[in-house]
């Protein structure tokens, strides 16, 4: 592989990551399962947004719905194996935010 070749993997990683809410949504479910409207809160995403990703990320296998068949039904979202193995990468991005970006650029 020459030095200028990006891989196939890491720019499909790059790729899923890069997507907006994507890597905020895992950050979210990193401390465990949530509901569609405590997620939607503490994102500030809108409804048919967070629906669409929410799915893409199920589809990638990085979150899992559970259904809990009660009155009225309680869907559930939490992260999958592949999704918790993210973690380290997210808690790094974010020690580089804190010790790069300045509170006047967010």
């Amino acid at each position: 592989m020459k030095e200028t070749d990006i891989c196939p993997r890491f720019e499909k990683a790059i790729s899923i990551l890069s997507q907006r809410w994507t890597a905020l949504l895992i950050h979210q479910l990193l401390t465990g399962p949530k509901r569609f409207g405590s997620i939607q809160t503490s994102v500030g995403i809108s409804g048919k947004v967070l629906s669409e990703r929410l799915k893409e990320m199920e589809k990638q296998g990085i979150i899992k719905r559970k259904v809990i068949p009660e009155t009225p039904v309680i869907i559930e979202y939490s992260l999958t194996e592949k999704g918790i193995s993210l973690e380290p990468v997210l808690l790094e991005v974010e020690k580089w935010s804190q010790q790069w970006i300045s509170a006047d650029e967010t």
